[in-house]
């Protein structure tokens, strides 16, 4: 498993030259990836050519985890006995994810629109008839059984409108974003979440960006209050701001984008809700209505944005992507 040579490519993707790497474990520069590690043995004792796809960890030449198709070949020569052929596919894996999450966005909206429409109808005429019922009865007894048809009705409304989330377009105004962050610290801190400790890695050269302060706080909050009930009130919460240039969110690149990151170090989103955490009512706890992340996407969609995430125990990530600067191209 000791590397003979390196072409640019896999120097690059492993972050180390070709001197320095010579004679090196090829594991050991992948954190010892236990998937790589079964290929490799395998493309040995059987002499069969594998292909997986990996999840390389971060390094300290790349400070994000990369996704990388990788194909072992044996090779008959003096110097070698297997052919890594490795190829970094995080960019396209990710821009098919956000696409994912576009169309997921997308089918979730039109549910809440219909659901909300089917329920919200016949809710006032519901109501209504309470009322009017309630004045013809001559029973304080009775009567509090149409408060409790009123009561009722009047709490699914409030249900269907927090499904609908805040109306109308944005109104957007220069605003600093760690301002906002701030701004959700005191108020997710002062719900008895005393022992949460807040870790912050703003970017101090981010400037201010055109939102909807209501709608983007209210987004902001909803993340951080997921974070905060992952943790149970005990546990770090990462608030993290960064610039990134020619980024892609959906089918359009821009040259310039704002990522705000809100990091947790609990136990991470259930693999089988990964895939739909966006749609709404999809929640992981019995107490929980599963709205709190469709709306915080619905709220970002208005802003041009996409919230994406990564989750796996100990650390789970969302990041609220948002254009800084008008979109450049259309990606085909």
């Amino acid at each position: 498993m000791l590397i003979t040579a390196l072409n640019p490519a896999a120097e690059n993707i492993l972050g180390i030259s070709s001197r320095r790497a010579n004679g090196e474990s090829l594991l050991r520069l992948v954190g010892d990836e236990p998937e790589l590690r079964d290929v490799l043995s395998r493309a040995i004792e059987t002499g069969e050519i594998y292909a997986n796809e990996l999840r390389l960890p971060p390094t300290e030449a790349h400070s994000e985890e990369r996704i990388i198709d990788c194909r072992v070949s044996p090779l008959r020569t003096e110097t070698a006995a297997l052919l890594v052929e490795m190829t970094d596919v995080t960019r396209r894996t990710k821009i098919s994810r956000e696409n994912a999450l576009l169309i997921q966005h997308g089918a979730g909206r039109q549910m809440i629109r219909q659901l909300a429409h089917e329920i919200k109808n016949p809710l006032g005429g519901i109501r209504g008839a309470a009322q009017l019922l309630e004045r013809q009865l001559e029973s304080k007894e009775l009567s509090e059984y149409t408060d409790v048809v009123i009561s009722e009705t009047d709490r699914l409304a409030g249900l269907v409108d927090s499904l609908l989330g805040p109306g109308g377009p944005p109104n957007k105004k220069p605003l600093n974003v760690h301002e906002l962050l701030e701004y959700v610290v005191r108020i997710v801190g002062a719900e008895d979440q005393k022992s949460l400790r807040i870790h912050r890695d703003y970017d101090p050269g981010l400037p201010e960006i055109e939102l909807d302060r209501d709608q983007f706080v209210q987004a902001l909050l909803n993340l951080m209050r997921n974070a905060a009930v992952a943790l149970d009130g005990q546990g770090t919460i990462t608030l993290r701001t960064r610039a990134e240039t020619n980024f892609t969110i959906g089918d359009c690149r821009h040259r310039v984008i704002a990522s705000i990151e809100i990091e947790d170090d609990g136990p991470g989103i259930p693999r089988d809700l990964q895939d739909s955490v966006f749609y709404p009512l999809v929640t992981s706890r019995p107490e929980g209505t599963g709205l709190g992340l469709p709306a915080a996407q619905e709220l970002i969609s208005r802003h041009g944005g996409l919230i994406e995430f990564d989750s796996r125990p100990g650390r789970t990530v969302f990041y609220v992507r948002i254009p800084l600067t008008p979109l450049e191209t259309s990606t085909p």
